[in-house]
């Protein structure tokens, strides 16, 4: 079981930067690829980014390649999701995922665990 917390939502203008975090607990990250998906209101849930296991293989949705930055810690059972750049079509309730596989997916109903999610806003 795993369990994953989230933090770093907030209000921010745009050109400028967020990090959110999700903590795991329970069996951590031990060979769990992780993901960040965003959905806003009245939208499809969408593939932001994603990371293996050993975070040596990442991916990037295509509207948010080149401004976002994923990474893990393992040793914090931490990953991060930096967003530089940001833009008022970024704003969005971000969620982080993890699944039982050490390859990563854009697919949402891949992932097994969940977190509560974290509201973003980007003003113009």
């Amino acid at each position: 079981q795993v369990q994953l917390v989230e933090s770093g939502g907030g209000l921010v203008q745009a050109g400028g930067s967020l990090r959110l975090s999700c903590a795991a607990s329970g069996r951590t990250f031990s060979s769990y690829a992780t993901g960040w998906f965003r959905q806003a209101p009245g939208q499809e849930r969408e593939f932001v980014a994603a990371c293996s296991w050993s975070g040596g293989t990442t991916y990037y949705g295509d509207n948010v390649k080149g401004r976002f930055v994923v990474s893990r810690d393992r040793a914090k059972n931490t990953v991060y999701l930096q967003m530089n750049s940001l833009k008022p079509e970024d704003t969005a309730v971000y969620s982080c995922a993890a699944r039982r596989n050490s390859v990563p997916s854009y697919r949402a109903g891949d992932y097994n665990y969940w977190s509560q999610g974290t509201q973003v806003t980007v003003s113009s």
